[in-house]
């Protein structure tokens, strides 16, 4: 394709000249409303009875930290009347019990006469919490075992009762895989053994150590302030430090453009929109981990998306506006900077989900700026989205609405902890065990400092994606409008590279894969090894790591992911340089240095990197 097809939108009404800071969209209402009928208006009390409901499930939901009461109880009262109308289950369960009563006293027996006898159930492969040697001695063995069983019978009687819902089956097998957590006996001092070891060794300095580090979280949490060690990483000291220009700002993003650091670049920019749930410095982390560094030392020019921090003031702005202000403004800068070529889009998260929609909107529309487009750990089908679907059901996301209407944002402690509780072993148990009870203070890294650096999300914007996008699964179906029109991801024509994570808790990589659905352009799909962030932020050399990686061609059959990874050729390493070659291939080399930013075009450096957003607390 000839540069100069290149298609570009006009929009030069939508930026202030004076300032470099544009406004969102505010509605106006009109000019004379229809009459109500006398009959059909509401009674004087109406909106105070609302304001009443507002306030009450507002405050409610900060005590169960955005959890519906309403919705677990549907849950558990479905659960419960379908069992009770199940003798059959109820004879299943009482002959499970009795076997398994009968296979830890066998086992108590075996492993009495011979303590190298194999234990009688195994944990899941993502278990850990009894892997110890002192878990397998007396009596020891017995406790984690017998808690183990205990959580298989459960399971066996919270799942495949007949008549009961999937979601109301994995609601309830959830919770109670919660409540079994919590009174693990590992998280107890006196049923966990090497807890009591490092007790009688150190003679109980690990519990006053312990202590200390439980209240000094505890005043961190408070205080708002952020954990133990993360300000040993400051942005634009120690993490987010590759050089460049913010070259655009508006009232929802700041643009950074990267200075090069080869002789020529790749003529084609990279254009990167993540989440706006996170801070963008998650892909310009330390310079031995930086995705971005590693891209510009490779020859690319790249542009990234640095979002602001929305405030109460902010509750209005909504999905319409972060694709306007944020991808298609980008978009226009890095046209306006670099012109007359094509742009690399690549998208994080929810970042790539915005990005999907704006490019299915540009395709629809006749906008052919995309020469590529790559998602990392994004959904564009939510069918299968995993246990972030039990929080998103009717009753949870009006209970959300209610809490977000009183603070006109989702605050980044609420939207942590909902993932916490998706991995509390991980994340929750576990660090306490470490850090309270053995009195061992876990390192802070880099990933862990930004982690806690929390971002908050608009109300209405939050409304709008967890309804249209998780809950009626709108964009997949063809449902999301834009522009009042309806779009179809199957109109984008550019070539997709998706990236999942084997162990991705937000985005599993089966949902991830639905991308491969797209009959009409080349699909190439890569399953790394690692989490939601850490499969991400893989650079070479990063041990352990490996990945599969197969191409879709346009119009070839669909293989399901099961079928995938048994057929898919597994590689050892970093998948980046699988992805900076497949980019190198869809662009044009030898190109000149670009400069920073277009002053005549209205978009001059306004400061250094990383901008001014990212540090908005």
């Amino acid at each position: 394709m000839q540069a100069n097809t290149v298609k570009s939108r006009t929009r030069k009404t939508r930026r202030s000249t004076d300032t470099g800071t544009r406004k969102p969209r505010v509605s106006s209402a009109p000019a004379s409303a229809p009459l109500v009928p006398e009959c059909d208006r509401p009674t004087p009390g109406h909106y105070t009875a609302q304001a009443i409901d507002h306030a009450f499930k507002a405050n409610l939901a900060r005590l169960t930290l955005g959890i519906s009461p309403a919705g677990l109880a549907t849950s558990y009262f479905n659960w419960f009347s379908h069992l009770a109308l199940s003798p059959g289950k109820h004879m299943e369960l009482v002959e499970k019990a009795a076997r398994k009563a009968a296979r830890i006293m066998i086992h108590a027996g075996t492993a009495g006469m011979n303590a190298e006898a194999p234990p009688c159930i195994e944990p899941l492969p993502q278990d850990r919490r009894f892997s110890g040697e002192a878990w397998k001695q007396w009596p020891f063995n017995m406790i984690s075992q017998s808690f183990l069983l205990t959580q298989q019978w459960w399971h066996n009687a919270t799942t495949e009762i007949d008549g009961l819902s999937k979601e109301d089956e994995h609601a309830v097998s959830f919770m109670a895989r919660q409540m079994l957590d919590h009174y693990a006996p590992s998280n107890m001092l006196w049923t966990n053994p090497e807890a009591l070891k490092a007790t009688v060794a150190q003679g109980g300095t690990n519990l006053a150590r312990g202590a200390g580090y439980m209240a000094d979280d505890w005043q961190r949490a408070i205080a708002g302030k952020k954990p133990s060690g993360a300000d040993a990483f400051q942005v634009g000291r120690d993490v987010g430090v590759t050089p460049g220009k913010v070259v655009y700002r508006n009232h929802l993003i700041e643009l950074i453009q990267y200075e090069p650091t080869t002789k020529q670049v790749y003529r084609e920019p990279v254009l990167i929109t993540p989440a706006w749930i996170m801070k963008y410095y998650i892909l310009d982390l330390s310079p031995h981990n930086s995705l971005v560094k590693y891209l510009v030392d490779q020859g690319h020019t790249v542009f990234m998306v640095s979002w602001r921090n929305p405030t109460s003031e902010d509750r209005d702005l909504g999905m319409e506006d972060y694709r306007q202000l944020g991808v298609l403004d980008a978009l226009d800068a890095v046209s306006a900077i670099i012109p007359d070529t094509q742009i690399h889009a690549v998208g994080y998260c929810l970042g790539g989900t915005l990005l999907s929609i704006a490019a299915a909107a540009m395709a629809r529309d006749g906008d052919d700026r995309l020469k590529s487009i790559t998602t990392f750990a994004t959904q564009v089908d939510f069918t299968e989205a995993g246990e972030l679907m039990l929080f998103i059901r009717e009753s949870e996301v009006a209970y959300l609405e209610n809490m977000m209407w009183d603070q006109g944002v989702l605050d980044g402690y609420q939207m942590a902890g909902a993932f916490q509780i998706l991995r509390t072993n991980d994340l929750v148990w576990s660090r306490m065990v470490h850090d309270y009870m053995l009195g061992e203070r876990q390192e802070m890294n880099d990933l862990m400092a930004w982690n806690a650096d929390l971002t908050r999300m608009p109300y209405r914007m939050h409304s709008e994606y967890l309804r249209s996008l998780f809950l009626d699964n709108d964009l997949a179906s063809g449902r999301f409008t834009v522009g009042e029109r309806p779009i179809n991801l199957a109109d984008i024509r550019a070539p997709i590279f998706a990236v999942g994570t084997v162990k991705d808790h937000v985005a599993p990589w089966r949902s991830v894969h639905k991308i491969t659905f797209h009959p009409a352009t080349d699909v190439t799909f890569v399953l790394t090894s690692g989490g939601h962030n850490a499969g991400i932020v893989s650079e070479p050399g990063h041990p352990r790591r490996n990945y599969q990686v197969a191409t879709k061609k346009a119009g070839e059959s669909y293989i399901d992911p099961d079928t995938w990874v048994a057929e898919t050729p597994r590689k050892d390493g970093s998948w980046w340089p699988e992805w900076q070659a497949w980019l190198a291939g869809q662009s044009t080399e030898g190109a000149a240095l670009p400069v920073m930013g277009a002053p005549d075009a209205g978009y001059a450096p306004l400061c250094d990197a990383p901008g001014t957003y990212v540090l908005q607390q």
